[in-house]
């Protein structure tokens, strides 16, 4: 699948969920034809600033991956017309090879480290291990309590849908807007939001490259958009189109939050309090019409409660994630204090060269 627009997208492949970290990364195995160039190196070892570098040097359109931690770093870029995916394979995302050489490159850095710098601040640097490790473990429980009020809200509004009413309503919404094409479905899953140290963070920008239409589910609780998001998901693969599907990032194993389909230049979104949608073009429909409101009303002190209680959970876990950072932004300082940059200019214009790219700019 290509994106339809020179300019790169963003996206995510991993986040911290209430059921701890979830990543799409060996998902990209799947992609047919793809090949992974896997890099390996410690923090502040330059991985990030390589892979931003081959993004900048394709004049092809390329998709960023963030990194839910610091969405300033890149775990990844993929070059769909080139057929290749450059990745962080290292911790909390850890790929190895299967078919080394064949399906995958491993691109090491850690031969760029003056080990013995490092072994004489071992002490240091353990502890920040395992502080970030800590802070992040916290971070995580606080949103396993989140999700879990999430979690309660969407099973109470999903007592008071209509469910047949929604299969009903994504019958129509599909004759209109997929025509068949004969041909077969494909799937690419990646993230549009994450609960970040930065706060809770969307990619609207890449709905409004890749899309010049979308219809907007409005549902803060999640029940209704659930259903509809899987129902339009099936349709589109059968109707023969390649999408891009994005799960929720607080329970992505359980729910979708949108689904792109490039080649119409259409969007199907989830608009609530975590990711508001806001998008020229959009075509609204309010989850309440699939809804007994009476019935619901009777439960409205308890969504209320969720909502704010889950807002506040999330909060710390956002306040914990930046003091993670923090100390991973510590980390950074005495690896790349140890790094021989001239040998990762090398690794770069290596890259530069294995995926086709114009070898004059990566000296720039």
């Amino acid at each position: 699948m290509e994106t339809t627009e020179k300019r790169p997208v963003d996206f995510l492949l991993g986040t911290t969920t209430p059921a701890g970290f979830k990543g799409y990364f060996e998902e990209l195995r799947k992609e047919d034809g793809m090949r992974l160039y896997l890099i390996k190196s410690g923090p502040g070892c330059g991985k990030s600033t390589l892979m931003k570098r081959l993004a900048r040097m394709s004049d092809e359109p390329v998709q960023r991956i963030h990194c839910s931690s610091d969405p300033d770093s890149l775990d990844g870029v993929v070059f769909p017309e080139r057929r290749a995916i450059i990745l962080d394979a290292t911790a909390p995302h850890t790929m190895e090879p299967q078919a080394p050489g064949a399906d995958e490159v491993v691109v090491s850095l850690y031969h760029t480290l003056r080990t013995e710098q490092l072994r004489a601040q071992r002490q240091e640097v353990c502890a920040l291990f395992a502080r970030n490790a800590s802070l992040r473990s916290r971070a995580s429980r606080y949103i396993a309590s989140a999700g879990g009020l999430i979690l309660d809200s969407r099973r109470t509004e999903a007592c008071s849908a209509d469910f047949e009413k929604v299969r009903r309503y994504v019958k129509r919404l599909s004759a209109r807007l997929l025509p068949r094409t004969g041909g077969t479905g494909q799937e690419q899953l990646r993230l549009l939001s994450a609960i970040t140290p930065k706060g809770p963070l969307f990619y609207l920008n890449t709905v409004r490259t890749l899309a010049s239409r979308a219809v907007v589910f409005r549902d803060e609780y999640g029940a209704v958009s659930r259903l509809l998001l899987e129902l339009l998901r099936e349709e589109a693969l059968t109707r023969g189109y390649s999408i891009i599907t994005c799960p929720c990032a607080m329970h992505p194993e359980e729910k979708i939050d949108h689904i792109l389909i490039p080649a119409l230049r259409l969007a199907f979104l989830t608009d609530n309090s975590w990711h508001p949608v806001q998008i020229t073009g959009q075509q609204t429909v309010r989850c309440t019409r699939f809804l007994d409101r009476v019935h619901l009303a009777e439960y409205r002190t308890r969504l209320r409660f969720n909502v704010r209680a889950a807002q506040e959970l999330v909060q710390q876990a956002i306040a914990l994630m930046a003091q993670a950072k923090s100390c991973h932004d510590e980390l950074e300082n005495y690896y790349r204090a140890a790094v021989d940059f001239d040998a990762v200019e090398q690794i770069t214009r290596e890259c530069a060269r294995m995926l086709g790219l114009p070898m004059e700019d990566a000296q720039s």
